[in-house]
């Protein structure tokens, strides 16, 4: 079983307080499916502009990332971000964002992809979301994440996506923005009224809250660290990490999954795979960290977690 993801591959220029990396590779599809890779195959639906090197595509498809859904825009760059970190690196300015086209972009999903059952929306335009979806009949679970960009200016089409998915992956601080509410809790359980059963609220060094039916949360800490360098792309790991996992456990059925074997227990350890999986990515730049992982890796700090849970 593949997932298959849609969202951006761009160019980023990072700062931190102690660095600064110039148009590295980036974008929410790039970490999100190198994370994912880890356990499933991947997917990917996007577009890349002229100047996009052969190197950026040979790092992801050495991973086995199915690239096929990715269109080169020969009348455009590629979609380009410019982001600072404050002295806490939580505080995040955007310095520019550079669409290139990105705005006017139109997903096609290739007929390999079409039997997709789980899907994940990367954080990219609302519009783009719902034209993959709209292309993908066999879907069983859909995944999604945003920005506070489209918050700001797309609300009406994302409130559209929201009605449509079966789960939410946002930081918290967004949350607030979308719903207007100013408590964590509050601001999962009214997302969920707009549409998603499961609401995933990423609260980066604080760890993650999931929310969904029943009043079931489960909340997770994050993984203690001295090692940060540049948190960009943390939270796409986190969620290839996540949904990797998930696709890996229904692979390993005897019989064909369906949307109700996506537990709070199968979700908890799934998070649990996020959460170290995004660990690592925060310790370099780019998928630097990530291109020198192995899965045993993110097992052993799985393992790591959950010791540092029971206190033993």
């Amino acid at each position: 079983m593949s997932v298959l993801c849609v969202g951006t591959l761009a160019f980023d220029t990072v700062e931190t307080p102690t660095d600064k990396r110039e148009r590295v590779l980036g974008g929410s599809a790039s970490y999100f499916s190198y994370a994912a890779s880890f356990f499933t195959p991947v997917r990917v639906v996007g577009r890349v502009g002229h100047d996009w090197p052969d190197d950026f595509t040979r790092r992801l498809t050495q991973r086995g990332i199915d690239f096929q859904g990715v269109a080169k825009d020969l009348s455009h760059k590629s979609y380009f971000w410019h982001g600072r970190y404050r002295n806490d690196f939580q505080d995040r300015e955007t310095v520019a964002i550079e669409l290139n086209g990105f705005e006017d972009y139109k997903p096609t999903v290739p007929a390999a992809f079409s039997d997709s059952e789980i899907v994940f929306l990367a954080a990219s335009a609302p519009h783009v979301q719902l034209q993959t979806i709209s292309q993908c009949p066999n879907r069983k679970l859909v995944f999604a994440d945003t920005v506070d960009m489209w918050i700001e200016t797309t609300r009406p089409e994302l409130l559209k996506v929201l009605s449509q998915i079966d789960g939410l992956l946002i930081n918290d601080i967004e949350a607030r923005q979308l719903t207007g509410e100013h408590q964590t809790v509050r601001a999962a359980k009214a997302i969920r009224r707009f549409g998603p059963d499961w609401v995933v609220l990423k609260k980066g060094e604080n760890g993650c809250l999931a929310v969904g039916p029943d009043n079931v949360m489960i909340s997770l800490p994050g993984y203690p660290t001295d090692s940060l360098r540049d948190p960009t792309g943390a939270g796409d790991s986190f969620a290839g990490g996540m949904i990797g996992f998930l696709c890996q456990s229904f692979c390993t059925r005897d019989s064909a999954w369906t949307p109700s074997d996506f537990h709070p227990a199968l979700l908890h350890r799934a998070l649990l795979h996020g959460t170290a999986v995004a660990s690592f990515t925060l310790s370099d730049f780019s998928l630097n960290a990530l291109e020198t992982l192995e899965k045993a890796d993110i097992e052993r700090r799985v393992t790591e977690i959950l010791a540092m849970l029971s206190g033993t």
